[in-house]
């Protein structure tokens, strides 16, 4: 079993960054893809980004794409997720999940965080 616990959520504004990361129990992070999702209220959870076991492989909403970066430190057991030029919109609650392979999907993902909110202002 994996556990998995967000961080670096938090408010700013719109232009700025964040840097989320997600750092998980247990000695098996290596064996799972992961991915972050984010839900604002009112709407359904989405796919943010995902990245393979290795770390060679990402993918990312095409909503996203130019403005966000996943990135993995197995050694430390932690996925991150850069977000830059940040607006509104992104405006969420961000999850982090791990899966048996890199997928858009929620119900690919067998462990869920906490999530940890962001909040853009205009």
């Amino acid at each position: 079993q994996v556990q998995l616990v967000e961080s670096g959520g938090g408010f700013v504004q719109a232009g700025g960054s964040l840097r989320l990361s997600c750092a998980a129990s247990g000695r098996t992070f290596s064996s799972y893809a992961m991915g972050w999702f984010r839900q604002a209220p009112g709407k359904e959870r989405e796919f943010v980004a995902a990245i393979s076991r290795s770390g060679f492989v990402t993918h990312y909403a095409d909503s996203l794409k130019g403005r966000v970066t996943i990135s993995r430190d197995n050694a430390k057991n932690t996925v991150y997720l850069q977000m830059n030029s940040l607006k509104p919109e992104d405006t969420a609650v961000y999850y982090c999940a791990a899966g048996m392979g890199v997928s858009v999907v929620t119900t690919d993902y067998n462990y869920w965080g906490q999530g940890t909110q962001v909040t853009v202002s205009s």
